[in-house]
């Protein structure tokens, strides 16, 4: 998804499009994720004013939007406000339209001074997605290889990144997500922006990756709506194979 920055109005329109565009395809998908930051882009000069109260707006759309079309939906991220502190924040709903999770990042990118405008959260990305153990992580939290052996040590299958990375890191993303799916023996279904704001380039190459480390399916830098179909089972199967947590020695690490 293409992200208009401090347009708020724009994006929630934009994204509607694309979430009906997602749905009339066939099949139907059973979980939808888009990117970061989705509602303003990193406005952050402006983060207060821009910032969805309470989520509230996001929620009215995404949760109707998952009851009427019978769609599991991982929000991206927004900025949330909470108070008079915003929050970088994923709000995930089932196919009922039933909120199922919310995750605040944790790391904050001081490349992008989110430090200075933002607040951190300070609880981890946990959930159930229909009975199935997931987590969540957002953009830059995947530079911190003990969260996600957190999430798959309390039992996630699934790990799913939204994200904001930018030009020239490509090579770091794409790595760095291999290795968080490699290690964990997970799928890691990840969602990046593409266009620009400002002078940053934003790549996209979302991917869905396999507990082998394989990519299922992978985007360019085009907006577009990318389709996978994961088998769960590979994670049990991928787990027994190469017995990784049965042979981990933390009183040592």
């Amino acid at each position: 998804m293409n992200i208009a920055i401090g347009e708020p109005d724009a994006n929630f329109a934009h994204l509607e499009k694309l979430l009906n565009d997602a749905v009339a395809g066939s099949p139907k998908p059973d979980v939808i994720i888009f990117p970061e930051m989705w509602n303003t882009g990193y406005a952050l000069d402006r983060i207060q004013e821009l910032s969805d109260p309470d989520g509230e707006r996001t929620k009215a759309l995404l949760s109707g939007f998952a009851r009427t079309h019978g769609v599991n939906i991982i929000g991206g991220s927004i900025a949330a406000k909470r108070g008079d502190r915003v929050l970088n924040t994923i709000f995930a709903w089932d196919r009922e339209g039933n909120e199922i999770a919310e995750y605040s990042k944790i790391h904050l990118f001081r490349l992008m001074d989110e430090e200075k405008f933002l607040h951190s959260g300070d609880q981890l990305g946990r959930f159930e997605l229909e009975g199935v153990p997931a987590g969540a992580m957002i953009c830059y939290d995947i530079r911190f290889p003990e969260l996600s052996r957190k999430l798959a040590l309390d039992g996630a299958r699934i790990l799913f990144v939204p994200a904001e990375w930018p030009h020239p890191r490509l090579h770091h993303w794409r790595t760095l997500l291999m290795a968080r799916a490699i290690e964990n023996q997970m799928y890691v279904v990840s969602c990046n922006r593409v266009g620009t704001s400002g002078t940053t380039n934003f790549f996209g190459h979302s991917m869905v990756i396999d507990p082998w480390g394989e990519i299922v399916v992978e985007g360019d830098e085009s907006e577009a709506i990318l389709r996978a179909t994961i088998d769960l089972e590979e994670v049990v199967r991928v787990r027994g194979k190469i017995p990784v947590f049965e042979d981990r020695r933390p009183h040592l690490y």
